[in-house]
């Protein structure tokens, strides 16, 4: 199974569901997709959604994932990063009118260069992230990361900065 989710900010992400249906139609993938689309405008064809969805279900949904794919909120790719799970992360573009800066751009660049998530920045490569995904995450040895003891640190960090 494939969760999505692009969190609670109120601008959509239209692309990403958009690049989701176009992957399903032409079959380049069989996994159940089901998806938490915000405040996106774009309705899903081929794959079950949720506008909002509670923090249990949420928790539930990564859980279960064999795949995450999420936003660059930091709260969404720690969520998945807790279960050990190697995201897939799509940022908000301002460029697309997801988002009012390129903070995510910037945030998501870092966490790829530490080996932490997968990053897609052009959408025509979402295809290629979900069908290598398996040998893509093995590149990543799990064991090591020690993502819990990152996110410990990076919220501290964060909360120190509050």
């Amino acid at each position: 199974m494939i969760f999505v989710t692009v969190g609670t900010h109120e601008q959509g992400m239209d692309r990403l569901f958009k690049e989701l249906d176009r992957l399903i139609e032409e079959k380049k993938f069989n996994d159940e997709v089901i998806a938490q689309i915000g405040y996106s405008d774009y309705i899903p064809k081929n794959y079950e959604y949720r506008k909002m969805i509670s923090y249990d279900d949420m928790d539930d949904y990564i859980k279960r994932a064999d795949i995450v794919i999420t936003h660059g909120g930091p709260g969404s790719i720690f969520h998945a990063l807790k279960y050990d799970k190697i995201p897939i992360v799509v940022p908000r573009n301002p460029k697309f009118k997801e988002h009012i800066d390129e903070h995510q751009v910037l945030f998501v660049n870092k966490l790829e260069k530490e080996k932490r998530v997968i990053a897609v920045y052009n959408i025509k490569e979402l295809s290629g992230k979900i069908e290598n995904y398996s040998k893509l995450k093995n590149e990543f040895n799990c064991s090591n990361l020690n993502n819990n003891k990152f996110i410990k640190e990076f919220s501290n960090l964060i909360n120190n900065l509050i």
